[in-house]
């Protein structure tokens, strides 16, 4: 039988179907249609999800890893130029070393002491506190050379370069029975040497000793050798970071550098005396030409020591260096005091390990190999600077919680938006379902199944991305709140939409609708308020993880700032629209009537760029604020190029600093305690700060300085009449004379004029008046009228050094940044002191965080703001459409949306970055800028002036684009597709 034709069977199939076949074929379709059309808004759902869950479960995490990474770079710092706890001990030449000198081999009877050290560090610090070197200094011996008399210290040093360092030559040998000694290519340059010559040494401040030092190399300690330690220091930071979560170990691979690069980079830096000599000033005390250091092997200290009979003292240091994981358990409060009290507990521990329980009476009852050997006696400061991170850090907390907060109600808003829009695309739909009886409530419910999928993903996806982080586990709670929120806002919005009362009024207003307006915004208005009092009172909350209520803050800032710019800006708005209708042309007039109208409208699209510009414009201003103010403070420290503190106690090591190639000019800047009585009444003007500074040197040095200038202008720079001591004073009046007295004389103090307040925060008067505590009152005088007060009597003397390019080497050759002789004195670089300024691992932690956190809130505020757009366009659509039935052409198209677009842009503009602007002073205590900063006040602010030109010329062109999308989906789209019988809602 012949089988039917192709046509015909196709015929017959579609004749044959039932119309319950086509009915399901037709509701699969309306479903499929309607799948894909939610599409967009489950992806979208599912993206806010998935960010706003891993920010707030990994918040905390977040945070304590951010601290990690801050302390670990705070104790890299505060380790630069010393180990952060020094452990000593002083031995006595070896029991039974007269027959053979040679015989004790200091570095093997050091070794087990210092695995006793080792090992006794507490547990709880896994691993971080690590040996860093064992040195013996001796005291300077007199030699001889073609350059003139030299006082050489010998120095044994266990991280002292290996030979790849030494330019000629060898290091001194270990098993060697002479004397032999390594040098700098800059000391033998400087004191003419030449390898394989031999220095008589002579008793200097080393007793007793007769012996013959042969010269056997030359070590390179800068010039090509710091080159190769810094590319040594980016291959060990690199290499470290790999083994340490990435940036984490920039701070630990410091402290490998010396031995990845076979030099001696912080040794170089604890002894600058081992990287070139200092020239002594002619027809000095001491008798010599030049003070050296030299590298020595271990058997020639121990015989050295011997022939001089001197007791020694060997000096360990340990570097507290924390992995990120331990650096972050140590960061917050709780574990900045464990961490105290373990660095407290540990040089008791060691000394108990190397000796028993032994008091320090100051005699030898232990033993450092055959040597008696006293107790251990321990230095450190990584207690004080663990409280100066910790008051810092409270502060950092405060700007990257604030980050943190500012991001999240960003991603709210932009969730709330994206349910605004779906409820619109719907809304007509559901109220055909509501007028055939279907329920709020149910069509709500169902919204919120149909989302559940794509919300439950998000969820998932956030809490594996906060998982992924390392550090401790994170806040599943907090997470799962907030992507129940998340799915909530749909169905609340939907049900708020389709419930009884909206579906009565249709598009007419409320009634009570401006009553209840006003009420709303006087609640956010004194909710504001209420917040900021309460954060200014109570300040932020010590635990770690975001503080609630400075996460609300944000929030309550930004609606306030909204509900003020909703009220405010219609006003010029219509105003200009007013002054437009006397005028030719139609779109200015309808552009900016419908923009004062529907502002209460944009209220959510303000709110958005309102929060995230405000965030970034405090983030801005935070950064560039601690950026300038450490400079200053650090300009405050110093006083000058540089300064000596401790110059009169010191007068030749003053003298040879001033003498310092590259120095153009000092300044003698002393400050004395006093209580003066009136002379006239007997009064007590109260404990006050004499500062005597050079004024004609000063004014000469430094132009720009405000006490300079007064003194000069008061006259105090010129000849002295009679022998009262004439100064400028706090808090007393031209003519009062006030008696002082010293050592039972009674000097007598003539005010000549009032000092002024500037006069307070100058540079100049730093050095002396940052190391004692702050007093009300000040009196300043010139140093000539100061020559009745005993040096002695001043409580703090510096050296001001100045000059553009100072030898900042020869320098430190005088005074190292570290030393073990207190009463040296300090020496301040500038240079060193804004270096270290800018190398603060806390502000990159904070500048890092706040710019990620900007840049996730920039992008989320971005899609809110295209979605609020799209939610608008149909309004702005149907207007283009009526002026367009008018003959409306396409470029007077694009001037009414931008007109109507551009009042809210400039009010977000205006109310972010004035919010921005205003936040620290509206946190107050809560956020203290000079806990940064040090220095005599609080830094002054600094905003980021070109981010915040970038943000607005940002919005600007967003807005343009959206003006143009709009205009060319206007053109291509018919007047039909917009304009429909029956809507009254515009």
């Amino acid at each position: 039988m012949k089988r039917p034709s192709r046509a015909l069977r196709a015929v017959v199939s579609r004749g044959g179907a039932g119309p319950a076949e086509r009915s399901s074929r037709a509701l699969r379709s309306v479903t499929v249609r309607e799948a894909r059309a939610d599409l967009p808004l489950l992806v979208c759902l599912a993206v806010l999800v998935a960010l706003l869950t891993s920010v707030a479960a990994a918040g905390p995490a977040l945070l304590d890893r951010l601290a990690g990474r801050a302390l670990a770079s705070r104790l890299s710092q505060e380790q630069r130029a010393e180990p952060g706890i020094r452990l000593g001990a002083q031995f006595e030449p070896a029991r039974g070393s007269g027959s053979d000198a040679w015989a004790s081999d200091l570095a093997e009877d050091l070794r087990p002491v210092t695995d006793v050290l080792v090992n006794a560090a507490p547990g709880a610090l896994n691993g971080g506190l690590v040996h860093d070197s064992t040195r013996v200094a001796l005291p300077t011996l007199d030699t001889a050379t073609a350059a003139g008399k030299v006082g050489l210290g010998l120095v044994y040093a266990s991280d002292a370069p290996g030979r790849a360092s030494y330019a000629e030559g060898r290091p001194p040998d270990p098993d060697g029975e002479r004397v032999e000694i390594a040098l700098s290519t800059r000391t033998r340059d400087a004191l003419r040497l030449r390898l394989g010559q031999q220095l008589p040494l002579r008793p200097g401040a080393l007793r007793n000793v007769e012996a013959t030092a042969v010269v056997v190399g030359f070590y390179t300690a800068d010039g090509e050798a710091a080159e190769r330690d810094e590319r040594a220091e980016g291959a060990g930071r690199g290499e470290r970071a790999g083994r340490t979560e990435g940036a984490e170990g920039a701070g630990r691979a410091e402290g490998e550098r010396a031995d990845a690069s076979g030099g001696g980079g912080r040794l170089w830096r604890e002894l600058p005396a081992l990287v070139r000599p200092s020239r002594h000033p002619p027809r000095s005390a001491a008798g010599l030409d030049w003070e050296a250091r030299a590298l020595v092997a271990p058997r020639t200290v121990t015989a050295l020591q011997t022939q001089a009979g001197a007791t020694l003292t060997v000096t360990w240091g340990m570097r507290l260096d924390p992995d990120p994981r331990t650096a972050a358990r140590f960061a917050d409060d709780q574990g900045q005091r464990e961490l105290r009290r373990l660095l407290t507990a540990y040089p008791d521990d060691a000394r108990a390990a190397f000796c028993g329980d032994i008091a320090d009476f100051g005699g030898m009852y232990c033993e450092i190999g055959p040597h008696p050997a006293s107790t251990l006696r321990d230095s450190t400061h990584l207690p004080d600077a663990l409280t100066d991170f910790g008051r810092q850090w409270r502060q950092g907390r405060v700007v990257i919680s604030f980050a943190l907060a500012s991001l999240l109600v960003v991603g709210l808003l932009a969730a709330t938006v994206t349910a605004l829009l779906a409820v619109r695309r719907k809304l007509d739909a559901h109220r055909l379902q509501r007028a055939r009886g279907a329920s709020a409530t149910g069509l709500a419910l169902a919204r919120a199944a149909q989302t559940a999928p794509a919300v439950l993903l998000g969820l998932l996806a956030g809490i594996t991305a906060a998982r992924s982080l390392p550090g401790p586990a994170p806040a599943y709670a907090r997470g799962v709140l907030v992507a129940v929120v998340v799915w909530l806002l749909l169905p609340a919005l939907t049900w708020h939409a389709l419930r009884e009362r909206a579906v009565r009024t249709g598009h007419d207003p409320a009634p009570y609708a401006a009553g209840r307006r006003v009420v709303a915004e006087a609640a956010v208005l004194l909710l504001a308020a209420a917040g900021v009092f309460a954060l200014r009172t109570r300040g932020t909350a010590g635990e770690a993880g975001p503080d609630p209520l400075l996460a609300a803050v944000p929030a309550l800032l930004g609606l306030a700032t909204v509900a003020v710019l909703v009220r405010v800006y219609p006003l010029p708005v219509r105003a200009l629209a007013r002054w437009s209708a006397r005028r030719r042309g139609v779109v200015t007039l309808v552009a900016l009537s419908r923009a004062a109208k529907e502002a209460p409208a944009r209220a959510l699209a303000l709110l958005v760029l309102v929060v995230t510009l405000a965030g970034a414009v405090f983030g801005g201003l935070v950064a560039g604020t601690l950026a300038d103010g450490r400079r200053a403070a650090a300009a405050w420290q110093v006083g000058a190029d540089a300064s000596y503190l401790g110059a009169g106690r010191n007068p030749d090591i003053a003298e040879r600093l001033g003498q310092v190639r590259g120095v153009d000019g000092t300044v003698d800047v002393r400050q004395l305690r006093v209580d003066p009585t009136s002379a006239t009444s007997g009064n007590r003007y109260g404990v006050a700060s004499l500062v005597g500074v050079d004024g004609a040197r000063l004014r000469a040095a430094a132009p720009g300085s405000t006490a300079a200038r007064a003194l000069d202008a008061a006259g105090l720079t010129g000849p002295r009449s009679g022998k009262d001591i004439r100064v400028l004073a706090t808090g007393a009046r031209a003519g009062d004379v006030f008696l002082l007295a010293s050592h039972g004389r009674e000097l007598r103090l003539r005010v000549v004029g009032a000092l002024p307040d500037d006069v307070r925060h100058d540079a100049a008067l730093g050095p002396v008046r940052g190391t004692t505590p702050v007093r009300e009152r000040m009196m300043l005088a010139d140093n000539r009228d100061l020559t009745a007060v005993d040096t002695s009597d001043f409580e703090g003397t510096a050296l001001l050094l100045y000059g553009p390019r100072l030898d900042v080497r020869a320098l430190r050759s005088l005074v190292p940044r570290v030393t073990d002789d207190t009463a040296l004195g300090e020496l301040r670089i500038r240079s060193e002191e804004q270096a270290d300024a800018a190398a603060d691992g806390m502000i990159d932690v904070l500048r890092t965080a706040h710019t990620t956190c900007t840049a996730l809130a920039v992008l989320l505020a971005l899609l809110a703001l295209v979605l609020e757009l799209l939610l608008s366009a149909p309004a702005r659509g149907r207007t283009t459409a009526y002026l367009r039935t008018l003959g409306l052409g396409d470029r007077a198209t694009s001037g009414l949306h931008l007109l109507q677009l551009l009042p809210m842009v400039l009010a977000a503009v205006t109310g972010g970055i004035a919010l921005g602007l205003t936040l620290p002073a509206l946190l107050g205590p809560a956020l203290d800028l000079r806990e940064f900063t040090g220095g005599p006040a609080a830094p002054t602010p600094h905003p980021d002036l070109p981010l915040t030109a970038a943000l607005g010329v940002g919005l600007g062109v967003l807005v343009l684009a959206a003006v143009g999308v709009e205009t060319w989906i206007g053109r291509r789209r018919g007047l039909g597709a917009v304009l429909r019988l029956g809507r009254n809602g515009d």
